[in-house]
């Protein structure tokens, strides 16, 4: 029963939706665009802290994959009238050769400003059909006391007079309220996974830079640091990246001046002293959280959806297109719904989801996180897989093509990224015993050599060694996915 005060100041609804974000917003229009389709509408209520334009340095890139869920929930239009830069690959570059990743069949992503984005799947949802949004801070979960079902929330709207902590009643609340959910904890309970911190990104925009290939996004491999992401994000804009491991240096801007500035292509000198002159370097930590399954040992009435649920390494740009693509899922699944209030019927639901989006997200949470792992090389095994993976992708073919397929979103394949991953770590193996690497250096220039028959031995205990680091690198993630 709900007191005086919650029935003379509170709204009831059939959804709650905690975050207008990529997946809080795209959720609210794509339930109301459905919902009104099959003449079922839905109340829906979109609560947002502020619905200024958020000023981000990451959520800037999406896949293919992510412009094709995009499309599935009628909101391709988002990318358009925002100077969004088309994409059409990758260029990852080792000691300054670069090597080209293109999609395949013609497939192009797009990167963009991530405010601009976000204001467009905002004006989506203020204009669906019973979808309300409110400029409202959330500040906690309504439980029953009986039960401990989540009822809905209680939140402050952003207005002059506004009633303190105003209650929001919802059949189903959905919290979306991203990589720093103030509900993550009270939602999961005992069921929340173990997050790891993977070091920082330093952001910058740059102004009129050149990249080695144009719309490409470039992962520079950079000697004794992690990798350096850029892409162009704008007609002017180009946004750089920098990976930035504990502990952070006191004087950030200096150190990636002095020690990583230097070591990027020459075309981006410049720009990158002037945006480090001018403009404040901004920090996001790098989470890695893998997603635990929602609805038996959770809080009833309520679930986590995006990064407040599940985080990946951000390098590959894949969690816009797993956000989008578990927003197509649970719209299908949520609208067969005969009873949102019904726990019973929601909790099967939930199982039902979480293994469908399973070919897609395990994939690219699998892979964001191996792949940094192999171009942040903190190690000599883990060095000689980056050179691996890096002639890997000289060799083109379905060397090329395939792991940009799983990386682009486009196959959704988790059996066909365990067979590249190792097919690297082999080759990687035998680019240790046939190809030329540097013995010494003679009035300063390297010289080359291949291994000697007598460093055969030597080698084939490192070759072991190589693999099992491919084994630790990739292993422990396949099991969180199995196990969660």
């Amino acid at each position: 029963m709900t007191s005086s005060r919650d029935s003379m100041w509170s709204k009831s609804y059939d959804i709650l939706i905690v975050g207008a974000g990529v997946a809080g917003s795209a959720l609210a229009h794509a339930l109301s665009a459905a919902a009104t389709e099959r003449s079922r509408p839905l109340r829906i209520c979109l609560l947002e802290r502020s619905l200024a334009e958020p000023d981000r340095i990451v959520g800037e890139l999406l896949q293919p994959g992510g412009i094709m869920a995009l499309q599935k929930l009628g909101l391709e239009s988002c990318v358009e009238g925002i100077d969004a830069i088309p994409t059409h690959g990758y260029c990852v570059m080792l000691e300054g050769k670069p090597v080209r990743i293109p999609y395949p069949d013609g497939y192009e992503g797009c990167s963009f400003h991530h405010g601009r984005f976000i204001q467009k799947l905002r004006e989506k949802a203020l204009a669906a059909t019973c979808v309300e949004v409110v400029e409202a801070t959330v500040s906690e979960l309504i439980e029953c006391p009986m039960t401990s079902r989540v009822l809905g929330v209680r939140a402050t709207r952003k207005e002059e007079g506004a009633v303190e902590k105003e209650a929001f009643f919802a059949d189903l609340t959905v919290v979306a309220d991203g990589c720093f959910s103030n509900f993550r904890n009270q939602v999961m309970g005992k069921a929340l996974p173990p997050s790891k911190l993977k070091g920082h990104f330093a952001g910058l925009v740059l102004e009129d830079a050149e990249l080695p290939i144009p719309k490409h996004g470039t992962v520079m491999l950079v000697e004794g640091h992690g990798p350096v992401l850029s892409y162009q994000i704008a007609t002017h804009d180009t946004r750089v990246l920098f990976d930035i491991q504990n502990p952070v240096p006191a004087d950030l801007k200096n150190y990636i001046l002095e020690n990583i500035v230097p070591k990027l292509p020459a075309s981006l000198h410049l720009p990158a002293q002037k945006a480090l002159e001018k403009d404040r370097l901004r920090r996001m930590p790098n989470t890695f959280l893998p997603p635990s399954e929602q609805g038996k040992h959770t809080k009833e009435g309520v679930l986590l959806l995006g990064d407040s649920w599940n985080m990946r390494h951000p390098l590959t740009g894949g969690g816009m297109t797993v956000a989008f693509n578990d927003v197509v899922i649970l719209r299908d699944l949520l609208l067969d719904v005969n009873d949102l209030a019904d726990w019973g019927e929601i909790s099967p639901l939930l199982h039902k989801w979480h293994w469908k989006r399973k070919s897609l997200a395990s994939m690219v949470n699998i892979l964001s996180v191996a792949l940094y792992d192999l171009f942040s090389a903190h190690d000599p095994l883990l060095e000689v897989l980056q050179t691996g993976c890096f002639k890997y992708f000289e060799l083109g073919g379905n060397c090329v093509r395939e792991p940009v397929s799983l990386l682009a979103g486009i196959a959704q394949d988790p059996v066909l990224l365990f067979r590249h991953f190792f097919t690297v770590a082999l080759y990687s193996i035998w680019i240790l015993f046939t190809h030329p690497r540097q013995v010494r250096v003679v009035d300063g220039k390297p010289v080359y050599a291949r291994p000697r028959p007598d460093e055969y031995p030597f080698l084939a205990v490192k070759s072991l060694q190589v693999f099992w680091t491919a084994c630790i690198v990739f292993m422990p993630l396949l099991w969180t996915e199995i196990r969660y």
